[in-house]
């Protein structure tokens, strides 16, 4: 009987130990999440402001409207002239900078882990070397490099130049992540008569899906993020992204704020939904790699 009223007694500190430990962590993680959003809650009121002509500090805005999303959808500022043709530049410069990170990372990886290359581990190991410099340094030499190629003005040395610097990411990615897939599936597809590249295309690509999807979609953001190799490299106005025209609200003292808040919300809304769009391979993968571990 006396143990049986002793043992609630000894529990009832661990359980609120246990209780405060949520507790903190719940309100830490709102905090958290308070001051994340804050900035993006922030660009939401001034885009939604009637004036947008400065940054008011208040909860919510006054005389609430979408003037600024309907001159964006309209193009009725000179600032906003062209501005879908240049949003569409930014797609397709992402888009090409994930598909060709995945493409050479996914080939270089297989090379490296799969058909038992000399030297795998060091090369591996030296792809980020390329990381031991800052992006800033290397731009002039790429401007130069671009110059010479002739492929300044382009959208491709924007391109090249994001893929240069996604790649050894991939590649370590990659190379990791592949060590989770038996080599014994390679050796029964080539007993069945398999070439290196049917193993590669229809085993590998397959198999390694959620990481491809990972490292895709890092390298959309690290191009959807780039501004300063865009400024250097595109010197037309018919090749420039967005990145490059919001730039000119800073160059104006006429620019009003709703209108570059309103780029700044749409301009975030392609990565996110393929983000949204791919979040269950990257989920898939985790779950591939704890029951692995």
């Amino acid at each position: 009987m006396s143990m049986a009223l002793t043992a609630p007694l000894t529990r009832l500190p661990r359980f609120r130990r246990g209780l405060v430990s949520r507790v903190a962590s719940a309100t830490f993680g709102i905090v958290l999440l308070i001051w994340t959003l804050l900035p993006v809650y922030n660009m939401l009121l001034v885009a939604l402001d009637e004036d947008g002509d400065e940054f008011t500090g208040a909860i919510w805005p006054g005389n609430a409207n979408l003037d600024g999303f309907a001159a964006l959808w309209n193009e009725d500022s000179f600032l906003l002239e062209h501005f879908w043709y240049r949003f569409g530049n930014s797609i397709k410069m992402g888009l090409a900078t994930m598909v060709l990170t995945v493409l050479i990372g996914s080939l270089a990886s297989f090379v490296l882990g799969r058909m038992r290359l000399r030297g795998s581990r060091v090369i591996g190991d030296l792809a980020l070397v390329t990381y031991v410099l800052p992006t800033a340094f290397l731009a002039i030499p790429f401007v130069h490099i671009m110059h010479k190629y002739g492929l300044i003005d382009s959208l491709w040395s924007v391109i090249a130049s994001q893929v240069a610097f996604a790649t050894p990411y991939a590649i370590l990615i990659l190379h990791q992540y592949g060590k989770l897939i038996p080599l014994e599936l390679d050796e029964s597809a080539k007993v069945d008569g398999a070439t290196p590249w049917q193993v590669y295309r229809r085993i590998y690509v397959p198999l390694m899906a959620p990481a491809l999807v990972a490292v895709g979609v890092y390298a959309l953001l690290l191009a959807w993020n780039e501004y300063l190799y865009q400024y250097l490299l595109v010197l037309s106005m018919d090749s420039a992204t967005v990145a490059v025209v919001i730039n000119q609200f800073f160059n104006s003292d006429e620019a009003p704020w709703n209108y570059m808040m309103a780029i700044a919300i749409v301009y975030s809304l392609p990565p996110i939904a393929i983000y949204f769009a791919l979040r269950r391979f990257m989920i898939a993968g985790l779950a591939i790699g704890g029951v692995k571990g």
